[in-house]
């Protein structure tokens, strides 16, 4: 790529979400995820590759309907209320027209369908751009406008993103479309909690997006794609294939790692709020995640899987120090015992 258009693009997937957590204004606000969306697209098509173009033609789609929907929710909303306020949002008709824009945004079910093909289309790196930097604008603005949504709906959302989340990567052999059923899911612990606790929302975004790149970058670092292939990885990087699996484990939630504290604190405030069966749903609904991310670990450490395809056998790498990966790994799995100091955080 150009060295020019790749600061041009490198830039404006920066100021892109930084201008939409900025505003306050609406036409700004969209401003920014336009200028996010546009110059992600190039990164996603830079492969020359039919998969690579079906995905970025998918993702422009959606998108461009998403944004759409929020223009014409603001629009409406300035119309009833006379403002452009983003925190101003107390009529229904437009706060139910954005939460659907944003649902699409973030990839949440029933909106969900073009997150796994549009990962499974494009490179490593940039399936991590798209399931971390990439929900930063929409998710600040369902953050920025929690006081106005509809709390039954953002709880339905939410089990039916974790639900099919969990549901999908059931019988998935590519990591990439793994980790996009593991990104749908965990949007919908984030939309559970919106309304109730923005606070826990932001939290358990934190902890994702760390979990999320650690284990992205480990895919990148082992050059794998499919589940049958991590039975090599073993060769390449032992103590890796052994962190990946501490890993996996605390994007499933599992105590006493990273990811068990959102999960913990979210259930606690919903058992506050006196939702029970709720609480039970979701922790029962996470199950199924669970399996998929023990079903890697189980090909990676444990056996090989029982198929005659010879793959080419990749002896260990050149030892190159990765002290971010190394950082990254460390934060992914033991920050448990400073829950009580990130709750202070306001």
């Amino acid at each position: 790529m150009n060295p020019y258009t790749s600061v041009i693009i490198t830039s404006s997937l920066i100021m892109g979400p930084l201008l939409t957590m900025s505003s306050n204004h609406w036409i700004m606000a969209w401003t920014g995820l336009e200028i996010s969306t546009l110059a992600i697209i190039p990164l996603i098509a830079k492969q020359h590759h039919p998969r690579a173009i079906e995905a970025a033609t998918k993702y422009f789609l959606t998108q461009a309907t998403a944004s759409t929907l929020i223009l014409f929710s603001s629009i409406m909303n300035a119309w009833t209320l006379g403002q452009w306020d983003i925190t101003q949002m107390s009529n229904n008709t437009p706060c139910m027209i954005l939460t659907t824009a944003l649902a699409i945004k973030l990839g949440l079910a029933p909106f969900h369908f073009w997150l796994p093909e549009v990962l499974q289309g494009t490179t490593t790196m940039t399936a991590l751009i798209l399931t971390t930097w990439q929900k930063l604008a929409p998710l600040s603005l369902l953050v920025m406008t929690s006081q106005s949504l509809n709390t039954p709906l953002m709880l339905t959302l939410g089990l039916t993103s974790t639900l099919i989340g969990g549901w999908y990567g059931l019988n998935q052999t590519q990591l990439r479309k793994i980790m996009a059923s593991s990104s749908i899911a965990h949007l919908g612990w984030m939309t559970t909690i919106l309304t109730l606790s923005p606070k826990l929302t932001l939290l358990t975004f934190y902890t994702y997006i760390i979990m999320t790149s650690t284990t992205f970058l480990m895919i990148k670092t082992l050059e794998t794609n499919m589940i049958s292939v991590m039975m090599t990885s073993w060769t390449k990087l032992p103590t890796l294939n052994t962190m990946m699996m501490l890993t996996l484990m605390s994007l499933a939630g599992l105590p006493p790692l990273t990811g068990f504290t959102p999960k913990w604190l979210i259930l606690q405030e919903l058992t506050k709020q006196h939702m029970f069966i709720m609480a039970t749903a979701m922790a029962l609904i996470s199950l199924l995640s669970l399996f998929f991310y023990l079903r890697i670990s189980y090909y990676t450490t444990i056996t090989l899987p029982p198929n005659s395809t010879n793959y080419l056998q990749q002896w260990r790498h050149k030892t190159n120090k990765k002290l971010y990966l190394a950082t990254m790994t460390t934060l992914s799995i033991t920050l448990l015992p400073i829950t009580p100091t990130l709750l202070t955080i306001p």
